[in-house]
């Protein structure tokens, strides 16, 4: 499908609502004077400037059966989905259609349980890359039979996937993402002294974390600070009283000076965080009932909302909805997975329009993987390459990028059981991203270590096209 291209915004950038500010994080107050001046003297960079951006990574946790979210529709690459995937193939009739703007001859479509996502996608809110996955350099069905590439590490197992595709790192095992490599990039642009500009809805990731920068981790309905901190009520105010006396001692030792300290920035960043949160007002968009993913993404809106308060120029947000290990019954539990995905993107697209930052907040999707494109039985076990969707004001949408491969099971990007090769490496999607968000061409590998492998960092054209780099 569509490769390589770099599209005019059919929206204004919308200028007057994303204010730069300075930044440095609550646990490092280093300000990275590298990528400072590789953002001055980088021409390929994007010019650190007066304009707010956010990117949000929604993980689906556990493998998303992607060959089933984004269908081929036509009759000739129908039957070949078909006979693939037997009892699994959801009904040529039952698949909704889109229409992208670029196409070559292949008519697809999209689950029936996504009709919101269908919407977004013909409106040009949103895009899907096909057949990505983890890669550590260009890899071809012969190169990967005869063992003549290097393949990611524990390629089919949850643990090492999920940990990849939030590392960028298929060569290693590592505790630093590329989230949080990205941030500790940019980290400067924040003022904000008391609070990173990494914040999870789902406690601890790898993905946000890097060498100066630790995700600030909340829930849906705010900061988690100490409890009863603050709260009206005899035990909480004697629970304040004895915290304040400690905090606010001198101690001689310096472990325990700097354990306090510890404890009484992070308290003022969650009494801070709070504070601003609950100055915004709820939104008139209706968020659905039972959506935990909603939620999370409520209180991402609330944070963007709060920017101004908080300091924030540039955020990454992490959020998660898990339960994709679809060994058994996929057909039923995918269709549910799906239905709550498409409800909390268009709550979170039509709360972005209402707060007038779309062009400024992309959401992107990851998986541990995609499935075998043959049953089981009654559900589908784990494999490589699938497809991502973005959304966004920013993104160029009504497209399908990559390329989408024949799911015939003898093609020349397919594996045992349908495992499909991936044809675009993460990485390219990862830089992508990066780019837009800020990161200097010139820095890229210091994120992605084996970008170069897929991408001249010397050029002056996206690695894919997906986002409009303006």
């Amino acid at each position: 499908m569509t490769k390589h291209k770099n599209h005019i915004s059919r929206r204004k950038f919308i200028g007057d609502t994303c204010a730069a500010l300075g930044y440095t994080t609550l646990f490092s107050s280093l300000i990275n004077l590298k990528a400072m001046a590789a953002s001055a003297m980088d021409n390929s960079a994007l010019a650190f400037g007066g304009d707010y951006k956010a990117l949000v990574c929604v993980l689906l946790g556990g493998g998303n059966d992607s060959f089933n979210m984004l269908i081929p529709k036509g009759d000739s690459e129908y039957g070949e989905y078909a006979t693939s995937r037997s009892n699994l193939a959801i009904p040529q009739n039952d698949i909704l259609q889109i229409n992208p703007n670029t196409t070559d001859g292949r008519v697809f479509g999209l689950h029936p349980s996504i009709p919101d996502m269908q919407q977004l996608f013909e409106s040009g809110n949103l895009a899907f890359l096909a057949n990505v996955g983890t890669l550590i350099e260009p890899s071809s069905k012969t190169d990967v039979l005869n063992g003549v590439v290097k393949t990611p590490l524990g390629l089919f197992s949850h643990a090492d996937q999920i940990q990849q595709w939030q590392t960028g790192r298929p060569h290693e095992r590592t505790n630093t993402g590329w989230g949080g490599k990205i941030a500790d990039l940019v980290q400067s642009m924040n003022s904000n002294q008391n609070i990173s500009m990494n914040i999870s809805l789902q406690g601890s990731n790898i993905f946000q974390r890097g060498d100066q920068i630790t995700p600030y981790t909340i829930s849906n309905n705010g900061s988690i600070g100490i409890n009863g901190y603050g709260e009206s009520g005899y035990f909480n105010e004697l629970k304040t009283a004895a915290l304040n006396s400690m905090l606010e001692r001198d101690y001689q030792d310096i472990f325990k000076n700097a354990y306090k300290e510890t404890i009484k920035t992070s308290n003022d960043a969650n009494l801070e965080f709070q504070a601003a949160i609950d100055n915004i007002l709820e939104f008139s968009t209706p968020r659905p009932e039972l959506n935990n993913l909603a939620s999370q993404l409520r209180m991402v809106a609330k944070t963007i909302a709060s920017r101004d308060t908080l300091g924030f120029s540039r955020q990454i947000f992490f959020v998660q909805i898990g339960g994709w290990d679809h060994h058994d019954e996929l057909l039923i539990n995918q269709s549910n997975k799906l239905e709550q995905v498409n409800q909390a993107l268009k709550y979170f697209n039509d709360v972005m329009t209402e707060l007038n930052v779309s062009d400024c907040v992309t959401t992107f999707s990851i998986s541990d993987f995609a499935r075998t494109l043959t049953s089981n039985g009654n559900g589908t076990d784990h494999a490589w390459g699938g497809n991502a969707f973005m959304m966004g004001g920013a993104v160029n949408g009504k497209e399908i990028y990559g390329n989408y491969p024949s799911l015939a099971l003898n093609s020349d990007d397919t594996i045992q059981d349908g495992v499909m090769i991936p044809t675009t490496a993460a990485d390219s999607y990862m830089a992508e991203l990066a780019l837009w968000f800020g990161v200097p061409a010139s820095e890229l590998q210091t994120v992605l270590p084996n970008i170069s492998n897929f991408y001249d960092t010397t050029s002056n054209v996206p690695p894919i096209g997906f986002m409009n780099m303006l």
